[in-house]
């Protein structure tokens, strides 16, 4: 009989935004021996280090980042062009490392990794000029009743104010006459290595106190300024993201300081929960406290071959 070909593992560290994942995947990837393929989307923009908590240089001095400040805010990236770039460097990389690490929490490009990217229909041209004429005309509140009535599953994990995602779902919706979440949901795609998922997660008071005492220290390392830096790029979509939308009011003029900061807050603590359901429906991770590091260590080095 054959032995199957052999396969490396990659470890997939994941969890919800300001739970600790940075120490825990350094202390990962120093035992393994590995560098951090990064999947923190946001990340991966230079211009953006305050706003996404990217690792500092003493960070990255420990062990090599990839995925990190890689890209500039104009740039065009999707989780299809993640997929493909990841998984061209876990090929190079498998060749010297029979374990790969890999941590995040942008829960497409987790999948695109994982599953890979679902063969989604191309839009008909026609309905899309129809819904973006009705959202420009409207607003997004039509546009999420539609979305809440034509595929509920997926209405309730969705950025609801991110209008570019809703529409994006509707026209899927209407030019196929399914669901988006069907097509999120087809056979997983053949990949050249092994998973082992570990996810991070905390008491939910615990966790919202540390992105409040997150974001609070954002602020002190200049967070403002940061987003005054970006201003002129608002309108890409890089920026469309928390923490940047919230400062560009106050540019603007819109809010005050101190409500754009708690909106922030509350903002993250929203994306946070959007995380963990998307998750939680994920029955191959094995969830850890992130204090928990040596456990962690050892259910590595239990489940993988060096």
């Amino acid at each position: 009989m054959n032995n199957p070909p052999y396969k490396p593992t990659l470890v997939v560290l994941l969890g919800p935004t300001a739970v600790g994942k940075t120490e825990v995947a350094l202390q990962l990837a120093q035992m393994m021996g590995s560098p951090v393929i990064n999947c923190d989307s946001r990340q991966m923009f230079r211009e953006m280090t305050i706003g996404t908590a990217a690792p500092t240089p003493e960070q990255t001095a420990r062990a090599r980042h990839y995925f990190v400040g890689t890209l500039q805010v104009g740039d065009y990236y999707s989780a299809a062009r993640y997929e493909e770039d990841a998984l061209q460097l876990i090929r190079q990389l498998s060749a010297s490392h029979s374990r790969l690490l890999l941590s995040g929490g942008s829960m497409m490009y987790i999948d695109a990794v994982c599953k890979g990217i679902d063969d989604i229909p191309t839009v008909d041209e026609s309905i899309r000029e129809s819904l973006k004429k009705e959202f420009q005309e409207k607003g997004l509140d039509p546009m999420l009743a539609q979305l809440r009535l034509l595929d509920p599953e997926y209405y309730d994990l969705v950025d609801r104010k991110n209008h570019k995602r809703v529409i994006h779902a509707l026209e899927i919706c209407y030019t196929s006459g399914k669901t988006y979440t069907s097509f999120r949901k087809q056979a997983k795609k053949e990949r050249p290595f092994r998973l082992l998922k570990i996810g991070l997660e905390r008491e939910r008071a615990e966790l919202f106190d540390r992105i409040n005492l997150r974001v609070d220290q954002m602020m002190q390392d200049g967070l403002l300024d940061e987003a005054r830096r970006l201003y002129p790029y608002k309108d890409c979509n890089a920026l469309n993201t928390v923490g940047y939308k919230e400062l560009f009011n106050v540019i603007d003029g819109v809010w005050p300081l101190d409500m754009a900061v708690e909106r922030i807050k509350k903002n993250t603590r929203v994306y946070a929960k959007k995380q963990m359901t998307w998750f939680h429906h994920d029955d191959t991770i094995r969830w850890f406290h992130p204090e928990q590091t040596a456990d962690i260590i050892r259910y590595v080095e239990e489940n993988t071959a060096p």
